[in-house]
Protein backbone atom coordinates (compact mmCIF):
# COMPACT_ATOMS: atom_id res chain seq x y z
CA UNK A 1 0.00 0.00 0.00
CA UNK A 2 1.33 3.49 -1.11
CA UNK A 3 2.30 6.28 1.69
CA UNK A 4 -0.06 8.52 1.82
CA UNK A 5 1.73 11.74 0.88
CA UNK A 6 1.72 15.12 3.73
CA UNK A 7 0.09 18.32 2.49
CA UNK A 8 2.99 20.66 2.74
CA UNK A 9 2.43 24.13 3.52
CA UNK A 10 2.63 27.01 1.07
CA UNK A 11 6.13 28.77 0.10
CA UNK A 12 4.65 31.69 -0.19
CA UNK A 13 7.12 34.71 0.65
CA UNK A 14 7.25 36.52 3.42
CA UNK A 15 6.27 40.40 2.79
CA UNK A 16 6.56 43.20 5.64
CA UNK A 17 3.05 44.41 6.54
CA UNK A 18 5.52 47.85 6.17
CA UNK A 19 6.08 47.35 2.59
CA UNK A 20 3.23 48.80 0.40
CA UNK A 21 1.29 46.09 -1.53
CA UNK A 22 -2.47 46.26 -3.39
CA UNK A 23 -4.84 47.38 -1.49
CA UNK A 24 -7.46 45.38 -0.30
CA UNK A 25 -8.14 41.44 1.47
CA UNK A 26 -10.46 39.63 -1.04
CA UNK A 27 -12.91 37.90 1.33
CA UNK A 28 -15.99 36.12 0.09
CA UNK A 29 -19.29 37.01 -0.34
CA UNK A 30 -18.63 40.62 -0.98
CA UNK A 31 -17.88 41.60 2.96
CA UNK A 32 -15.45 43.34 4.26
CA UNK A 33 -13.08 42.54 7.82
CA UNK A 34 -13.97 44.08 10.65
CA UNK A 35 -11.15 46.77 12.08
CA UNK A 36 -12.29 45.76 15.51
CA UNK A 37 -12.06 41.90 15.41
CA UNK A 38 -9.00 40.93 17.73
CA UNK A 39 -7.15 39.18 15.27
CA UNK A 40 -7.55 42.15 12.61
CA UNK A 41 -6.02 44.33 15.81
CA UNK A 42 -3.58 41.78 16.11
CA UNK A 43 -2.05 41.91 13.68
CA UNK A 44 -1.65 45.36 12.87
CA UNK A 45 0.31 45.81 16.36
CA UNK A 46 2.31 43.02 15.98
CA UNK A 47 6.14 43.28 15.49
CA UNK A 48 6.60 41.02 12.27
CA UNK A 49 9.55 42.26 11.16
CA UNK A 50 11.22 41.21 14.22
CA UNK A 51 9.41 38.16 14.63
CA UNK A 52 10.87 36.55 11.36
CA UNK A 53 14.37 37.73 12.09
CA UNK A 54 14.16 35.72 14.87
CA UNK A 55 12.99 32.73 13.25
CA UNK A 56 15.09 33.16 9.98
CA UNK A 57 17.64 33.75 12.23
CA UNK A 58 17.28 30.06 14.09
CA UNK A 59 16.66 28.39 10.07
CA UNK A 60 20.09 29.77 8.70
CA UNK A 61 19.41 28.88 5.27
CA UNK A 62 18.98 32.63 3.46
CA UNK A 63 21.87 31.50 1.09
CA UNK A 64 21.69 27.95 0.51
CA UNK A 65 18.44 25.66 0.49
CA UNK A 66 15.10 25.99 -1.02
CA UNK A 67 12.72 28.53 0.34
CA UNK A 68 10.98 27.37 3.37
CA UNK A 69 7.94 28.63 4.74
CA UNK A 70 6.59 31.56 5.02
CA UNK A 71 7.90 32.99 8.59
CA UNK A 72 4.78 34.87 9.60
CA UNK A 73 2.39 31.56 9.08
CA UNK A 74 4.59 29.46 11.43
CA UNK A 75 4.77 31.98 14.41
CA UNK A 76 1.19 32.98 13.93
CA UNK A 77 -0.16 29.48 13.66
CA UNK A 78 1.47 28.65 16.70
CA UNK A 79 -0.16 31.80 18.37
CA UNK A 80 -3.30 30.67 17.19
CA UNK A 81 -3.35 27.43 18.54
CA UNK A 82 -2.24 27.97 22.08
CA UNK A 83 -4.75 31.23 22.04
CA UNK A 84 -7.70 29.48 21.49
CA UNK A 85 -6.10 25.90 23.37
CA UNK A 86 -6.66 23.57 20.37
CA UNK A 87 -5.09 20.49 18.76
CA UNK A 88 -2.82 20.36 16.15
CA UNK A 89 -5.58 19.14 13.84
CA UNK A 90 -7.85 21.44 14.73
CA UNK A 91 -6.43 24.49 14.67
CA UNK A 92 -5.71 23.96 10.91
CA UNK A 93 -9.00 23.13 10.06
CA UNK A 94 -9.68 26.63 11.87
CA UNK A 95 -7.48 28.04 9.98
CA UNK A 96 -8.86 26.74 6.74
CA UNK A 97 -12.63 28.00 7.71
CA UNK A 98 -11.46 31.14 9.32
CA UNK A 99 -10.81 34.16 7.05
CA UNK A 100 -9.65 36.62 10.05
CA UNK A 101 -6.80 33.71 10.87
CA UNK A 102 -5.81 34.05 7.57
CA UNK A 103 -5.92 37.76 7.59
CA UNK A 104 -3.55 37.44 10.58
CA UNK A 105 -1.23 34.79 9.00
CA UNK A 106 -0.46 36.96 6.27
CA UNK A 107 -2.84 35.33 3.48
CA UNK A 108 -3.41 37.81 0.60
CA UNK A 109 -6.78 36.77 0.46
CA UNK A 110 -9.23 33.95 1.55
CA UNK A 111 -8.77 30.10 0.83
CA UNK A 112 -10.43 27.11 1.43
CA UNK A 113 -7.62 24.99 1.24
CA UNK A 114 -6.13 23.47 4.24
CA UNK A 115 -2.66 26.10 4.46
CA UNK A 116 -0.23 22.79 5.77
CA UNK A 117 -0.36 20.02 7.46
CA UNK A 118 -0.83 19.46 10.84
CA UNK A 119 2.19 16.91 11.98
CA UNK A 120 4.10 19.82 11.15
CA UNK A 121 3.37 21.92 14.40
CA UNK A 122 6.23 19.24 15.65
CA UNK A 123 8.46 20.85 13.12
CA UNK A 124 7.68 24.41 14.26
CA UNK A 125 8.20 23.76 17.84
CA UNK A 126 11.25 21.97 17.11
CA UNK A 127 12.61 24.96 15.03
CA UNK A 128 11.31 27.28 17.74
CA UNK A 129 12.12 26.50 21.17
CA UNK A 130 12.33 28.10 24.57
CA UNK A 131 15.57 30.51 24.15
CA UNK A 132 13.71 31.75 20.14
CA UNK A 133 10.49 31.99 21.89
CA UNK A 134 11.94 33.69 25.21
CA UNK A 135 14.10 36.29 22.17
CA UNK A 136 10.24 36.88 20.77
CA UNK A 137 8.91 38.11 24.20
CA UNK A 138 12.44 40.26 24.26
CA UNK A 139 10.68 42.10 21.25
CA UNK A 140 7.29 42.23 22.47
CA UNK A 141 8.48 44.18 25.59
CA UNK A 142 10.34 46.46 23.22
CA UNK A 143 7.01 47.00 21.13
CA UNK A 144 5.01 47.93 24.62
CA UNK A 145 8.05 50.32 25.93
CA UNK A 146 8.01 52.10 22.53
CA UNK A 147 4.05 52.50 22.84
CA UNK A 148 4.61 54.35 26.42
CA UNK A 149 6.62 56.19 25.30
CA UNK A 150 5.05 57.80 22.03
CA UNK A 151 3.45 61.04 22.52
CA UNK A 152 1.88 62.94 19.38
CA UNK A 153 4.35 65.21 17.81
CA UNK A 154 3.56 69.20 17.42
CA UNK A 155 5.40 72.06 15.97
CA UNK A 156 7.25 74.36 18.18
CA UNK A 157 5.22 77.31 16.15
CA UNK A 158 2.37 76.39 17.89
CA UNK A 159 3.31 76.75 21.32
CA UNK A 160 4.96 80.09 20.86
CA UNK A 161 3.04 83.30 21.46
CA UNK A 162 1.88 85.95 17.99
CA UNK A 163 5.04 87.62 17.98
CA UNK A 164 2.91 91.35 17.96
CA UNK A 165 2.11 89.72 21.22
CA UNK A 166 5.61 88.86 22.37
CA UNK A 167 6.36 92.51 21.14
CA UNK A 168 3.57 94.12 23.44
CA UNK A 169 4.45 92.56 26.18
CA UNK A 170 7.74 93.48 26.24
CA UNK A 171 7.73 96.90 25.79
CA UNK A 172 4.88 97.60 27.94
CA UNK A 173 5.19 94.85 30.78
CA UNK A 174 2.63 95.00 33.63
CA UNK A 175 3.27 96.94 37.43
CA UNK A 176 0.01 95.36 39.05
CA UNK A 177 0.12 92.70 41.49
CA UNK A 178 -1.90 90.66 39.80
CA UNK A 179 0.00 90.53 36.59
CA UNK A 180 3.04 90.09 38.01
CA UNK A 181 1.46 87.11 39.58
CA UNK A 182 0.63 85.92 36.14
CA UNK A 183 3.83 86.57 34.55
CA UNK A 184 6.14 84.03 37.57
CA UNK A 185 3.23 81.91 36.96
CA UNK A 186 3.68 81.79 33.08
CA UNK A 187 7.86 81.68 33.54
CA UNK A 188 6.87 78.45 35.78
CA UNK A 189 5.22 77.57 33.12
CA UNK A 190 6.80 78.27 30.43
CA UNK A 191 10.27 76.94 31.72
CA UNK A 192 12.35 74.26 30.15
CA UNK A 193 12.04 70.82 31.72
CA UNK A 194 15.48 70.23 33.14
CA UNK A 195 17.02 66.61 32.50
CA UNK A 196 16.14 64.36 34.51
CA UNK A 197 18.43 62.41 36.90
CA UNK A 198 19.54 58.64 36.15
CA UNK A 199 16.92 56.27 37.77
CA UNK A 200 18.50 53.12 39.16
CA UNK A 201 15.85 51.42 40.74
CA UNK A 202 12.43 51.75 39.37
CA UNK A 203 8.79 49.37 38.81
CA UNK A 204 8.10 46.36 41.00
CA UNK A 205 9.11 42.99 40.28
CA UNK A 206 6.88 39.68 41.33
CA UNK A 207 8.48 36.39 41.16
CA UNK A 208 6.83 33.15 41.89
CA UNK A 209 7.20 29.37 40.35
CA UNK A 210 4.79 26.83 39.50
CA UNK A 211 4.31 23.25 37.64
CA UNK A 212 3.17 22.15 34.14
CA UNK A 213 1.75 19.21 34.59
CA UNK A 214 2.45 16.39 31.55
CA UNK A 215 -0.40 15.04 29.76
CA UNK A 216 0.89 11.33 30.98
CA UNK A 217 -1.23 8.19 33.17
CA UNK A 218 -0.76 8.48 36.80
CA UNK A 219 2.02 6.62 37.34
CA UNK A 220 1.96 3.51 39.39
CA UNK A 221 5.04 1.26 40.05
CA UNK A 222 3.06 -1.46 39.34
CA UNK A 223 1.77 -0.06 35.79
CA UNK A 224 4.91 1.39 34.96
CA UNK A 225 6.54 -2.12 35.13
CA UNK A 226 3.92 -3.51 33.17
CA UNK A 227 4.81 -1.16 29.85
CA UNK A 228 8.14 -1.79 31.02
CA UNK A 229 7.54 -5.60 30.03
CA UNK A 230 5.33 -5.10 27.56
CA UNK A 231 8.04 -3.14 25.28
CA UNK A 232 10.85 -5.12 26.04
CA UNK A 233 8.73 -8.48 24.69
CA UNK A 234 8.41 -6.08 21.51
CA UNK A 235 12.04 -5.22 21.51
CA UNK A 236 12.80 -9.11 21.45
CA UNK A 237 10.21 -9.72 18.53
CA UNK A 238 12.48 -7.36 16.68
CA UNK A 239 15.51 -8.83 17.82
CA UNK A 240 14.90 -12.19 17.00
CA UNK A 241 16.26 -13.64 13.56
CA UNK A 242 15.63 -17.58 12.54
CA UNK A 243 18.49 -17.81 10.90
CA UNK A 244 20.65 -15.90 13.04
CA UNK A 245 19.60 -17.76 16.67
CA UNK A 246 18.85 -20.84 17.21
CA UNK A 247 15.65 -20.81 19.24
CA UNK A 248 13.38 -17.55 20.41
CA UNK A 249 13.48 -16.96 24.15
CA UNK A 250 10.23 -17.27 25.78
CA UNK A 251 8.84 -14.46 27.53
CA UNK A 252 5.66 -15.79 28.71
CA UNK A 253 3.71 -12.95 27.95
CA UNK A 254 -0.01 -13.91 28.30
CA UNK A 255 1.19 -15.32 31.98
CA UNK A 256 2.28 -12.02 32.85
CA UNK A 257 -0.34 -10.21 31.56
CA UNK A 258 -2.36 -12.17 32.98
CA UNK A 259 -0.65 -11.45 37.03
CA UNK A 260 -0.81 -7.97 37.01
CA UNK A 261 -4.10 -7.87 35.73
CA UNK A 262 -4.69 -10.22 38.98
CA UNK A 263 -3.92 -7.65 41.24
CA UNK A 264 -4.35 -4.80 39.31
CA UNK A 265 -8.15 -4.79 38.62
CA UNK A 266 -8.60 -5.03 42.06
CA UNK A 267 -10.62 -2.03 43.59
CA UNK A 268 -9.05 -2.11 46.96
CA UNK A 269 -5.06 -3.67 46.86
CA UNK A 270 -3.56 -4.22 50.11
CA UNK A 271 0.45 -3.13 50.06
CA UNK A 272 1.26 -6.99 50.25
CA UNK A 273 -0.69 -7.90 47.68
CA UNK A 274 1.03 -4.75 45.39
CA UNK A 275 4.71 -6.06 46.72
CA UNK A 276 4.07 -8.91 45.91
CA UNK A 277 2.94 -8.34 42.46
CA UNK A 278 5.88 -5.83 41.82
CA UNK A 279 8.20 -8.30 42.76
CA UNK A 280 6.45 -11.11 39.74
CA UNK A 281 6.91 -8.22 37.07
CA UNK A 282 10.58 -7.71 38.01
CA UNK A 283 11.25 -11.07 37.86
CA UNK A 284 9.41 -10.99 34.20
CA UNK A 285 11.23 -7.91 33.33
CA UNK A 286 14.73 -8.74 34.32
CA UNK A 287 14.37 -12.14 32.38
CA UNK A 288 13.46 -10.07 29.18
CA UNK A 289 16.33 -7.85 29.54
CA UNK A 290 18.57 -10.77 29.50
CA UNK A 291 17.55 -11.92 26.74
CA UNK A 292 17.25 -8.92 24.54
CA UNK A 293 21.50 -8.82 25.71
CA UNK A 294 21.90 -12.33 24.40
CA UNK A 295 19.72 -11.41 21.22
CA UNK A 296 22.17 -8.34 20.73
CA UNK A 297 25.79 -10.60 20.92
CA UNK A 298 24.92 -12.02 17.71
CA UNK A 299 24.74 -8.87 15.92
CA UNK A 300 27.52 -6.84 15.24
CA UNK A 301 26.16 -3.81 15.03
CA UNK A 302 23.32 -2.88 16.80
CA UNK A 303 20.13 -3.09 14.84
CA UNK A 304 17.50 -0.91 16.75
CA UNK A 305 17.01 2.98 15.74
CA UNK A 306 17.05 5.16 17.40
CA UNK A 307 14.02 5.23 18.84
CA UNK A 308 13.79 1.28 19.69
CA UNK A 309 17.49 2.56 21.34
CA UNK A 310 16.38 5.05 23.57
CA UNK A 311 13.56 2.86 24.53
CA UNK A 312 16.06 0.17 25.41
CA UNK A 313 17.85 2.36 27.90
CA UNK A 314 14.95 3.45 29.70
CA UNK A 315 13.87 -0.02 30.40
CA UNK A 316 17.08 -0.96 32.23
CA UNK A 317 17.02 2.55 34.17
CA UNK A 318 13.49 1.47 35.14
CA UNK A 319 14.32 -1.80 35.85
CA UNK A 320 17.29 -0.88 37.90
CA UNK A 321 15.50 2.10 40.31
CA UNK A 322 12.72 -0.07 40.85
CA UNK A 323 14.43 -2.81 41.67
CA UNK A 324 16.61 -0.72 44.19
CA UNK A 325 13.57 0.79 45.69
CA UNK A 326 11.82 -2.23 46.55
CA UNK A 327 15.15 -3.96 47.92
CA UNK A 328 15.15 -0.91 50.28
CA UNK A 329 11.08 -0.75 50.64
CA UNK A 330 11.29 2.72 49.81
CA UNK A 331 9.44 4.82 47.20
CA UNK A 332 12.56 7.46 46.35
CA UNK A 333 14.84 7.40 44.26
CA UNK A 334 16.98 10.21 42.02
CA UNK A 335 16.09 11.61 38.68
CA UNK A 336 12.89 8.58 39.02
CA UNK A 337 11.32 7.87 35.62
CA UNK A 338 7.67 7.82 35.63
CA UNK A 339 6.86 7.62 32.07
CA UNK A 340 8.72 5.20 29.47
CA UNK A 341 7.24 7.03 26.64
CA UNK A 342 8.59 10.59 28.38
CA UNK A 343 11.96 9.44 30.26
CA UNK A 344 12.47 13.61 30.52
CA UNK A 345 9.39 13.49 33.12
CA UNK A 346 9.95 14.26 36.92
CA UNK A 347 7.40 14.27 39.61
CA UNK A 348 7.71 17.88 41.17
CA UNK A 349 6.16 17.95 45.12
CA UNK A 350 3.89 20.74 45.16
CA UNK A 351 1.91 19.85 48.65
CA UNK A 352 -1.80 21.17 46.90
CA UNK A 353 -4.81 19.81 48.09
CA UNK A 354 -6.10 18.17 44.88
CA UNK A 355 -2.69 17.79 44.12
CA UNK A 356 0.02 16.76 46.09
CA UNK A 357 2.70 15.62 43.74
CA UNK A 358 2.42 16.60 39.93
CA UNK A 359 4.48 15.37 36.77
CA UNK A 360 6.19 17.86 34.36
CA UNK A 361 8.47 20.33 33.92
CA UNK A 362 8.56 23.25 36.95
CA UNK A 363 9.04 26.96 35.74
CA UNK A 364 10.38 30.05 37.44
CA UNK A 365 8.07 33.29 36.31
CA UNK A 366 8.68 36.88 36.80
CA UNK A 367 6.03 39.89 36.14
CA UNK A 368 7.16 43.03 34.64
CA UNK A 369 4.06 45.90 34.00
CA UNK A 370 2.16 42.87 33.62
CA UNK A 371 4.14 41.06 31.36
CA UNK A 372 5.18 37.80 32.15
CA UNK A 373 8.52 35.94 31.43
CA UNK A 374 9.70 32.64 31.31
CA UNK A 375 13.27 32.87 33.80
CA UNK A 376 13.56 29.06 34.31
CA UNK A 377 12.46 25.84 33.00
CA UNK A 378 13.34 22.63 35.11
CA UNK A 379 12.20 18.94 34.42
CA UNK A 380 13.93 18.63 37.89
CA UNK A 381 12.37 19.80 41.08
CA UNK A 382 15.21 23.22 42.14
CA UNK A 383 14.66 25.60 45.22
CA UNK A 384 12.95 28.83 43.73
CA UNK A 385 15.30 31.05 46.64
CA UNK A 386 18.26 30.23 44.57
CA UNK A 387 16.78 32.08 41.42
CA UNK A 388 16.07 35.33 42.78
CA UNK A 389 19.51 37.23 42.15
CA UNK A 390 19.33 35.87 38.92
CA UNK A 391 16.13 36.90 38.14
CA UNK A 392 16.78 40.56 39.34
CA UNK A 393 19.60 40.60 37.42
CA UNK A 394 17.53 40.10 34.31
CA UNK A 395 15.12 42.68 35.36
CA UNK A 396 17.99 45.45 35.01
CA UNK A 397 19.11 44.01 31.43
CA UNK A 398 15.88 44.20 30.16
CA UNK A 399 15.00 47.63 31.88
CA UNK A 400 18.00 49.77 32.72
CA UNK A 401 17.81 49.44 35.95
CA UNK A 402 16.73 46.93 39.45
CA UNK A 403 13.16 47.38 40.56
CA UNK A 404 12.32 49.16 43.47
CA UNK A 405 10.62 46.55 45.05
CA UNK A 406 10.94 42.88 44.93
CA UNK A 407 7.02 40.76 46.12
CA UNK A 408 7.88 36.98 46.63
CA UNK A 409 6.75 33.80 48.21
CA UNK A 410 8.59 32.59 51.34
CA UNK A 411 10.43 30.53 49.58
CA UNK A 412 12.25 33.13 48.13
CA UNK A 413 13.16 35.02 51.74
CA UNK A 414 15.76 33.06 52.28
CA UNK A 415 18.93 35.49 54.60
CA UNK A 416 21.33 35.54 51.85
CA UNK A 417 18.61 36.92 49.40
CA UNK A 418 18.01 39.32 52.10
CA UNK A 419 21.46 40.41 52.03
CA UNK A 420 22.09 40.83 48.87
CA UNK A 421 18.96 42.51 47.91
CA UNK A 422 19.02 44.84 50.80
CA UNK A 423 22.80 45.63 49.34
CA UNK A 424 21.35 46.30 46.34
CA UNK A 425 18.60 48.89 47.95
CA UNK A 426 15.59 46.91 46.69
CA UNK A 427 13.09 46.58 48.99
CA UNK A 428 11.25 43.12 49.71
CA UNK A 429 8.02 42.98 50.22
CA UNK A 430 7.73 40.02 52.56
CA UNK A 431 7.24 38.34 55.54
CA UNK A 432 10.01 39.25 58.26
CA UNK A 433 11.82 37.16 59.88
CA UNK A 434 11.40 36.12 63.53
CA UNK A 435 8.34 37.18 65.48
CA UNK A 436 5.68 40.05 63.70
CA UNK A 437 6.51 43.32 63.76
CA UNK A 438 5.00 46.48 62.80
CA UNK A 439 6.25 47.22 59.42
CA UNK A 440 5.40 49.14 56.45
CA UNK A 441 6.62 46.22 53.90
CA UNK A 442 4.84 43.87 55.25
CA UNK A 443 3.27 41.89 52.21
CA UNK A 444 -0.80 42.17 52.37
CA UNK A 445 -3.11 39.41 51.53
CA UNK A 446 -3.68 39.65 47.52
CA UNK A 447 -0.88 41.61 47.37
CA UNK A 448 0.96 38.93 44.77
CA UNK A 449 -2.86 38.14 43.08
CA UNK A 450 -1.83 39.50 39.35
CA UNK A 451 0.98 36.84 39.15
CA UNK A 452 -1.71 33.91 40.39
CA UNK A 453 -3.82 35.22 38.28
CA UNK A 454 -1.62 35.00 35.45
CA UNK A 455 -1.13 31.48 36.11
CA UNK A 456 -4.83 30.76 36.52
CA UNK A 457 -5.01 32.25 33.19
CA UNK A 458 -2.11 30.25 31.31
CA UNK A 459 -3.74 27.04 32.82
CA UNK A 460 -7.06 27.68 32.17
CA UNK A 461 -7.63 29.16 29.11
CA UNK A 462 -4.20 28.24 27.51
CA UNK A 463 -3.33 24.72 28.15
CA UNK A 464 -0.42 25.43 30.81
CA UNK A 465 -1.95 22.65 33.00
CA UNK A 466 -2.00 19.54 30.74
CA UNK A 467 1.27 19.56 27.83
CA UNK A 468 0.36 17.20 25.20
CA UNK A 469 3.75 17.53 23.52
CA UNK A 470 5.37 13.86 23.89
CA UNK A 471 8.95 15.10 22.89
CA UNK A 472 11.41 17.15 25.86
CA UNK A 473 12.16 19.89 23.17
CA UNK A 474 8.60 20.44 21.94
CA UNK A 475 7.18 20.52 25.48
CA UNK A 476 9.20 23.34 26.32
CA UNK A 477 8.59 25.24 23.27
CA UNK A 478 4.64 24.92 24.08
CA UNK A 479 5.11 26.16 27.67
CA UNK A 480 7.30 29.16 26.64
CA UNK A 481 4.80 29.67 23.26
CA UNK A 482 2.01 29.83 26.23
CA UNK A 483 3.87 32.88 28.26
CA UNK A 484 4.35 34.49 24.77
CA UNK A 485 0.50 34.39 24.84
CA UNK A 486 -0.15 35.77 27.65
CA UNK A 487 2.17 39.12 26.32
CA UNK A 488 -0.11 39.22 23.33
CA UNK A 489 -2.70 39.01 24.39
CA UNK A 490 -1.82 42.04 27.54
CA UNK A 491 -0.95 43.89 24.26
CA UNK A 492 -3.67 43.57 22.54
CA UNK A 493 -5.93 45.25 25.47
CA UNK A 494 -2.82 47.94 25.94
CA UNK A 495 -3.19 49.06 22.49
CA UNK A 496 -6.71 51.21 23.31
CA UNK A 497 -4.99 52.55 26.45
CA UNK A 498 -1.97 53.94 24.76
CA UNK A 499 -4.59 55.25 22.10
CA UNK A 500 -6.64 57.10 24.62
CA UNK A 501 -3.17 57.70 26.66
CA UNK A 502 -2.19 60.02 23.80
CA UNK A 503 -5.04 61.48 22.95
CA UNK A 504 -5.53 62.87 26.88
CA UNK A 505 -1.75 64.09 26.54
CA UNK A 506 -2.58 66.22 23.82
CA UNK A 507 -5.61 67.02 24.93
CA UNK A 508 -3.84 68.32 27.77
CA UNK A 509 -1.02 70.45 25.86
CA UNK A 510 -3.98 71.85 23.85
CA UNK A 511 -5.55 73.44 27.45
CA UNK A 512 -2.37 74.36 28.26
CA UNK A 513 -2.20 76.49 25.59
CA UNK A 514 -4.77 77.93 25.38
CA UNK A 515 -4.61 78.68 28.87
CA UNK A 516 -1.54 80.44 28.28
CA UNK A 517 -2.81 82.73 25.13
CA UNK A 518 -5.67 83.79 27.22
CA UNK A 519 -3.73 85.02 30.22
CA UNK A 520 -1.14 87.01 27.22
CA UNK A 521 -4.12 88.24 25.38
CA UNK A 522 -5.69 89.49 28.88
CA UNK A 523 -2.20 91.18 30.17
CA UNK A 524 -2.16 92.70 26.46
CA UNK A 525 -5.81 94.04 26.67
CA UNK A 526 -4.88 95.82 29.75
CA UNK A 527 -1.83 97.28 28.42
CA UNK A 528 -3.75 99.13 25.71
CA UNK A 529 -6.74 100.14 28.06
CA UNK A 530 -4.18 101.84 30.42
CA UNK A 531 -2.40 103.26 27.04
CA UNK A 532 -5.56 104.88 25.71
CA UNK A 533 -6.61 106.33 29.13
Amino acid sequence: MAKALKLRASKQQYISPVQPTLPGFETPFHKHLNASNRWVVLAKKMPWDELVNVYQKQMNNSKTGADGINPRVVIGSLIIKHMCDLSDRETVQQIQENMYMQYFLGFSSFSDEEPFDASLFVEFRKRLGAEQINAINEKILKLSIAQQKQVPSHKKKDDEPPRQLQTAITEKPAVTEQTAAEASDEAVLLKPDEQPSVVTHHGQLIVDATACPQDISFPTDLNLLDNARAKSEELIDVLYKAGLHKKKPRTYRKVARKVYLKTAQKKVKSKKEIRSAIRKQLGFLNRNIKNILKLLKAYQTIPLNAHQYKYLLVIQTLYDQQALMYKEKSHRVEHRIVSIHQPHVRPIVRGKTNANVEFGAKINVSLMNGFAFLEDLSWDAFNEGTRLIKTVEQYKARFGYYPKEVLADKIYCNRTNRAKLKELEIVLVAKALGRPRALSNHIRPGQRNPIEGKFGQAKTAYGLNRIKARLQQTSSSWIATIIMVLNLVKLTGQVPFCLILSILTYSAMQLQKLKRDMKMWESYNYQNWQFEN
